[in-house]
C-alpha cells in the first residue's frame, strides 16, 4: 500500500510538468518561430521488476515548420523548407533560430529585432560573417562618357535645315549636372554631311565636328562619333551608330520634320539608397535612388542530422550541443529551404493538440489522485484495525 501510494504521488509529479510543457506551448502560440514540443513519460522499476511509477523521460522538439505570415517588412526573412538562420553576438557562441524577424540596426548590421544578434551570412569560400550595408548606403557619382544619338535628320523638307537639341543632362566626375546643346547645320561638302556644334549653358562651344552618312542613309565609317570635352579631364563621345546600320541615328532624303534625340547612356549624381530586399537565395537586393540595382550579401543557414537534439534557450534561439555540429549553406541548395522575404514563420503550435494533451493529463492527474486517497483509505483503516479495544 505505501507503494501504490508512492506511485500515485510520482504520476502527480510527472502529469504536473508534463502539463508545465503544454502550458508553455500555449502561451507561445504567437510567438513567430517558436516550436511546440511533445513530453515523454517512462516506466521507473526496482529490484525484481517492482513498478516504482512513472517519471517524465525528457521534452522532444516538433520539427514542423510554421506557418508563414505576410508582415510587410522587407528585412523579414522566412524559411520555406529545411534550415535555421545563424545568429552571431561576438561572443563566439552562434545560436540558431527560424523567427526571421530582422531589421537594420544604426551600424547598418541586420540584426535580430529581439535580442540584436547580428544575422550572418556566408562568404563566396564559405566562412561566415555578420552582415552590413555600410559601405552600400550610397553609390558614387559616375562621369557621363556616353550619349546615343537616335532617330533621324532629314536632307531637305524642314522648314529650318538645321536641328539643334537643348538641355541634354549631363554628369561631372563630382556628381554635378550640366546642360549641353547640341546644334546640327548641313554642309554641302562633302555631300550628306552636317557640322555639330556643342555648347554649355552660357553658350561657350564645348566642341565641334562633322558627322556623315552614306548613301544608303546609314552613319558613315569614320564619320559616326564625334568627342568634347565637358570640363577639363572628362571626354563626352557623341555616338550616331554602327556604321551600315540604322541601329541608332540615320539621314533620310525628305521628312518635315527631323526627329534626332540624346540619349544619355551613363552617369549619375550621388545615389543614396531606396529599398533593400532579399530574393529567394537569401540575396540581399540594393535599389538606389537612380534606379540603379545591386546585389549584397548572402543569409546563411544553418542544418543539423538531428534537429530534436538542439537545445531550446529563450527568445526563439536554439543552441547545439558539443554533440551536435552544424553544417552552413546557402538557401534553395540542398536540403537547405528557400526565403520569403516580407514574411515570418509562424508557431507550429497546434492548439487542439494540447486541448487534448490537456484532456489527458487532467485524467492522468485525477487517477493518480484517486490512488492516492485510496491508499490512504486503506492504510488508515488497517492503522485503526491494529488498535487496541
Amino acid at each position: 500500500m505505501l507503494q501504490a501510494f508512492f506511485n500515485g504521488l510520482s504520476g502527480l509529479f510527472a502529469f504536473s510538468k508534463g502539463l508545465d510543457n503544454v502550458s508553455n506551448n500555449v502561451s507561445n502560440m504567437n510567438t513567430p518561430g517558436f516550436r511546440g514540443s511533445d513530453t515523454f513519460y517512462r516506466s521507473v522499476s526496482g529490484q525484481n521488476g517492482q513498478g516504482l511509477g512513472a517519471e517524465v523521460a525528457g521534452t522532444e522538439v516538433r520539427t514542423k515548420a510554421g506557418d508563414p505570415k505576410q508582415t510587410g517588412n522587407a528585412t523579414d526573412l522566412a524559411i520555406n523548407g529545411g534550415g535555421y538562420f545563424v545568429l552571431r553576438d561576438g561572443s563566439g557562441e552562434n545560436f540558431y533560430t527560424r523567427s526571421g524577424q530582422f531589421q537594420i540596426n544604426a551600424d547598418g548590421y541586420l540584426v535580430d529585432t529581439v535580442t540584436q544578434k547580428r544575422v550572418a551570412g556566408l562568404t563566396a569560400g564559405g566562412a561566415l560573417v555578420d552582415i552590413n550595408i555600410n559601405d552600400q548606403n550610397t553609390l558614387p557619382p559616375k562621369p557621363t562618357t556616353r550619349i546615343e544619338m537616335v532617330g533621324t535628320l532629314a536632307r531637305t523638307g524642314p522648314t529650318d535645315p538645321s536641328y539643334q537639341i537643348s538641355s541634354v543632362q549631363v554628369y561631372d566626375a563630382k556628381g554635378d549636372t550640366h546642360a549641353v546643346s547640341l546644334k546640327f547645320a548641313q554642309q554641302s561638302t562633302p555631300a550628306d554631311s552636317w557640322l555639330v556644334t556643342v555648347s554649355d549653358s552660357a553658350g561657350t562651344v564645348l566642341g565641334t565636328g562633322t558627322i556623315a552618312f552614306g548613301l544608303d542613309g546609314s552613319p558613315a565609317s569614320g564619320s559616326n562619333t564625334l568627342s568634347f570635352n565637358l570640363v577639363a579631364g572628362q571626354s563626352i563621345t557623341l555616338d550616331f551608330g554602327t556604321p551600315g546600320s540604322f541601329n541608332l541615328a540615320y539621314q533620310v532624303a525628305s521628312a518635315s520634320s527631323h526627329t534626332l534625340q540624346a540619349k544619355v547612356s551613363d552617369g549619375s549624381a550621388l545615389a543614396g539608397l531606396s529599398t533593400i530586399g532579399f530574393d529567394e537565395k537569401g540575396v540581399l537586393k540594393l535599389t538606389y535612388s537612380n534606379g540603379e540595382k545591386r546585389d549584397g550579401q548572402q543569409v546563411a543557414l544553418a542544418n543539423f542530422t538531428d534537429n530534436t537534439a538542439l537545445v531550446v534557450g529563450e527568445d526563439s534561439l536554439y543552441r547545439a550541443p558539443a554533440t551536435l555540429r552544424a553544417s552552413y549553406g546557402r538557401p534553395a541548395e540542398g536540403p537547405f529551404g528557400r526565403i520569403q522575404g516580407g514574411y515570418v514563420e509562424l508557431s507550429n503550435v497546434d492548439l487542439s493538440q494540447e486541448f487534448g494533451d490537456i484532456l489527458i493529463i487532467q485524467r492522468g492527474y485525477q487517477a493518480s489522485s484517486r490512488v492516492m486517497t485510496v491508499s490512504n483509505e486503506m492504510l488508515e483503516q488497517l492503522y485503526n484495525g491494529t488498535r487496541g479495544g
